[in-house]
């Protein structure tokens, strides 16, 4: 957990700062003053604070905010770090935001502030931290494709076929179907099949059933249906890791790659190792249930903690069984061989990782923009979370690869839910400077006040019901 957190807290650090760096770099181009850059809230004090004014700089540790010395250079930036973790900000001069009232606002607007700007200056300093959160994933996702390269899983290297769940195989699913298409579509990996009929609620799919093509329709509400199974699911996960806090919780598996459960490799001092097993056996049952892919017999295994039970395999081409005591992980200690597939993997060089990174984080932004549209169901408030949640995103080994890859995916999310017209958020902001643009009529400061009021009344909604849904998930 102090991983996750500490990942967590860097990556929004990070996106926070590039985010208002990008209002302070086109309020300094247009020559707007910028009177406060913080990284993080400071109500009453700060951790450290220092501007430049008489030609030198000053810095103070733990000092309150007011200060008669430095108010009387306001066209210095004061830059600071405050001690609430969470955010930061930009206090742009002359703009009515969250750190400035109508009543703080000469009658006059002067040449150096915001206000005092055409629409289209004051349009693109509020785009400012949405360009640069956005770029800023695609230089990251660049970044990541130059050094590492792309590892995909065609479906079409699936020969076995896949894994459905009860719900896909609800919708006319059988086992080890081979996924053609889409809407006409043929999908790249299991991922964009995942995206398209439930992200994106497409109903016509075809698969190869042995010989035969079928065509299958899937159910309207398919999408908040699988999002009410996987609620459900993780409740009752949750409830197990609460009775036993040694539990290792699972993910509900919609589909995944058919994967022959054969043994990798045995972990010493493991159940499996005791019972002689060995690398190459071929598990087909656990318990008497067959078990012909990894997916059913973990979730077999999962359902017979702490009891003693036979496992039925193959050794060579001869049938085998062992008894084995699954001790409360329900597991063995097996490792079951994945590489199998035909895994594809691409190297970029530094001009061919540009193009691929603008491509790759245009579709992170398409595949969340489209998921958007479950929020708006019970089955998706249901499954909104907050800090807790979007810390879970991030693994429990630090991984530099896995840290940025996630704090790319962050930067895009930050970038699209700030562009929302919410007042508040600079999506708010874009949205009365382009009815300005268009009626030629400006909003009074005293409106966009109230406005920003009401905003920050939605948000704090928003955080309440996110951040509440992830304490219900801890206690219930």
């Amino acid at each position: 957990m102090i991983i996750k957190a500490l990942q967590l807290i860097l990556a929004l650090s990070f996106l926070v700062l590039i985010h208002e760096l990008g209002h302070f770099a086109f309020a300094r181009i247009f020559r707007v003053r910028v009177e406060k850059f913080y990284m993080f809230f400071n109500p009453w004090l700060s951790l450290i604070r220092f501007k430049k004014f008489d030609g030198k700089w000053h810095v103070k540790f733990l000092a309150k905010n007011e200060d008669e010395e430095w108010a009387k250079h306001p066209e210095s930036t004061e830059w600071g770090i405050g001690w609430l973790p969470f955010g930061g900000y930009c206090a742009i001069a002359g703009m009515v935001d969250e750190t400035h009232k109508t009543e703080d606002l000469a009658a006059k607007a002067e040449e150096w502030e915001f206000r005092a700007k055409p629409a289209w200056q004051r349009l693109l300093i509020i785009l400012g931290g949405i360009l640069v959160n956005f770029i800023g994933a695609i230089v990251i996702f660049t970044m990541l494709l130059w050094q590492w390269g792309q590892d995909t899983l065609p479906l079409k290297n699936l020969t076995n076929g896949c894994y459905y769940s009860e719900l896909l195989q609800g919708e006319g699913f059988r086992q080890q179907d081979k996924i053609l298409n889409v809407d006409g579509e043929e999908p790249l990996v299991l991922s964009d099949f995942v995206q398209a009929v439930i992200i994106e609620g497409k109903r016509n799919v075809q698969v190869l059933r042995g010989t035969d093509t079928v065509a299958l329709t899937m159910s309207e509400d398919l999408g908040t249906r699988y999002l009410a199974l996987q609620n459900a699911f993780d409740k009752a996960e949750r409830e197990k890791s609460r009775a036993d806090k040694t539990y290792q919780k699972q993910r509900y598996v919609l589909v995944s790659e058919w994967v022959p459960c054969v043994i990798d490799s045995v972990l010493p001092d493991n159940a499996a190792y005791f019972a002689g097993m060995q690398k190459g056996d071929s598990i087909v049952a656990v318990a008497g249930v067959p078990t012909p892919c990894n997916v059913l017999m973990v979730s077999e295994l999962q359902s017979h903690p702490c009891d003693s039970i036979t496992i039925d395999y193959y050794r060579a081409g001869e049938p085998q069984v062992a008894r084995l005591f699954i001790g409360d992980q329900g597991k063995i200690g097996v490792v079951i061989k994945w590489d199998i597939f035909d895994i594809e993997h691409t190297d970029y060089t530094f001009l061919q990782s540009i193009p691929a990174g603008i491509k790759y984080g245009w579709n992170v932004l398409a595949m969340y923009v489209k998921q958007f549209r479950l929020v708006f169901t019970k089955e998706g408030a249901q499954s909104l979370g907050g800090f807790g949640a979007i810390g879970g995103m991030f693994p429990s080994t630090w991984s530099w690869y896995l840290f940025w890859h996630m704090t790319a995916f962050l930067s895009i999310i930050l970038a699209f839910m700030n562009f929302l017209p919410i007042p508040a958020l600079d999506g708010g902001y874009i949205f009365f400077l382009l009815a300005e643009m268009i009626t030629r009529r400006k909003p009074s400061d005293k409106f966009l006040e109230k406005a920003n009021e009401i905003g920050f009344w939605i948000l704090l909604a928003l955080l309440i019901l996110a951040n509440g849904n992830d304490l219900l998930k801890l206690f219930f």
